[in-house]
């Protein structure tokens, strides 16, 4: 798993729309770099929809929320119509986690990305990491803890 302190591997991924997404493009802004193992699963979708609903604790931050998972940008797409959300889902389908496998948390017995969060300062930089084991939801406290980490 990427380390705090470390810079967060570049990348460039196609979001739920087809537009590219560059990592390194969006310095000067924090970001959070959330994976999830799939799309319209139970966890998945409740966790989606959770940080949705609190959406304006990242934009209070002024953090750019990005969601990750091995779908292909068109399942993304219907995930993202029907729960309404205003957040990028990014597509690492092809070549299949390689942006999970370059963080550190892509399972490659199932295929998919652990639940794992980063969060990242305006320079790139890992300022926090934290993952939950496999079918456990992340709490929005741990968001809020690593939110409160970039102020201070």
């Amino acid at each position: 798993m990427t380390e705090i302190g470390s810079p967060a591997p570049d990348f460039t991924l196609d979001n739920q729309y087809g537009e590219p997404v560059t990592l390194s493009a969006l310095r000067g802004r924090p970001v959070a770099l959330v994976f999830y193992p799939f799309a319209f699963s139970g966890v998945c979708t409740g966790e989606l929809c959770q940080l949705q609903d609190s959406l304006s604790v990242f934009e209070d931050a002024g953090v750019r929320l990005l969601a990750v998972s091995t779908d292909s940008k068109y399942a993304l797409r219907a995930f993202a119509r029907e729960e309404s959300f205003d957040f990028d889902l990014l597509s690492d389908f092809w070549p299949h986690g390689a942006v999970a496998q370059r963080y550190g948390v892509f399972d490659a017995d199932s295929g998919m990305a652990e639940r794992a969060t980063f969060v990242l300062d305006a320079g790139g930089t890992v300022v926090d990491a934290f993952r939950s084991e496999p079918g456990t939801p992340r709490e929005l406290a741990s968001y809020r803890a690593a939110l409160a980490r970039l102020a201070g």
